[in-house]
């Protein structure tokens, strides 16, 4: 991650999301807020910047600029760990690394470029995988927080490996931006976490109900640092889609800020995508709490190299 030769830059590349450079036949549809709505693969997607959470008490953060259009960012904690990101010409994820003081380097998330081309029309990956065949009953394939009778059951469920062997390492974008993809690993619900309609704000109260997941992640972290959640955010479908796409990141967003602030969760180890009303828990257009939520999948073995062989 830090052998290849840069150049450094004097501030952070596309620092504003509306500057970012995008692929071509990418149409920018809406600006909401500090969220880009764009047209995507016949899809609609929401892009954020995840900089300031991830970078939120550095010590030190800079850039340089690698060969093919990359960047890389190395943050310089007090501790003196790095988390070194090296993005495409697009601001996509497509390696970090946290590399300790005594030079240990543990890899999150690794795509080979080989199989992650950054020319031409975006094309999902999940188009090359199988229809989805459950073999296990749904109860282990996602677990309702409100189901849960003991707080150990988040770990036993996070711990599982993924419900299908997976057929190569993705990007993180490219797990966020695939349902196919996404679907390889198991999900939990937070149905028990309060959204008021319209807002991506938690409350304290709120926040504790977070501490069954974080003690899980926690857990699953002493065993390998290196380990990935996605947090998806939902909404109900009241409202635009386009609002409710910027919304919903920002619902996933507070829930990582929570995780981290609250319990310690280190913020490489969460990546966040809102989701809008594309994926409603209960199908109905009313105003719906259970449709506001927030789901979070343990995604390591799709984006790391270790778990992906084990």
């Amino acid at each position: 991650m830090t052998e290849e030769k840069g150049k450094r830059l004097d501030r952070a590349p596309d620092e504003n999301i509306r500057d970012r450079r995008r692929p071509k036949g990418v149409d920018v549809l809406k600006e909401i807020g500090d969220r880009v709505i764009i047209q995507l693969g016949g899809q609609t997607i929401v892009q954020s910047n995840d900089g300031p959470r991830m970078n939120r008490g550095a010590k030190d953060v800079y850039y340089e600029d690698l060969p093919q259009g990359r960047t890389r960012e190395t943050v310089e904690r007090g501790n003196g760990v790095q988390i070194v990101t090296i993005r495409n010409r697009y601001g996509d994820v497509i390696r970090r690394s946290r590399i300790t003081p005594d030079g240990r380097e543990y890899v999150l998330s690794y795509v080979d470029e080989q199989d992650y081309q950054d020319e031409g029309d975006w094309r999902d990956p999940g188009d090359d995988l199988p229809p989805m065949r459950l073999t296990i009953p749904r109860r282990d394939y996602i677990l309702n927080s409100e189901d849960v009778e003991s707080p150990d059951d988040y770990y036993t469920f996070l711990d599982q490996p993924p419900v299908e062997r997976v057929q190569r390492l993705y990007s993180i974008d490219e797990v966020k931006r695939s349902a196919r993809v996404r679907d390889i690993a198991r999900r939990v619900d937070l149905d028990t976490l309060n959204f008021e309609f319209g807002s991506s704000s938690i409350s304290d109260t709120e926040v504790q109900k977070l501490q069954g997941v974080a003690d899980a992640m926690e857990k699953l972290l002493k065993k390998n640092p290196a380990e990935t959640f996605l947090i998806e955010g939902h909404t109900d479908a009241v409202g635009t889609p386009e609002a409710n796409l910027a919304l919903s990141d920002r619902r996933a967003e507070a829930v990582a800020e929570a995780l981290t602030n609250a319990f310690g969760i280190p913020p490489e180890n969460l990546t966040t995508q809102g989701y809008g009303e594309e994926y409603l828990k209960v199908n109905t257009s009313a105003p719906n709490r259970e449709n506001r939520r927030v789901a979070i999948r343990r995604i390591t073995s799709l984006v790391a190299p270790v778990a992906s062989n084990n």
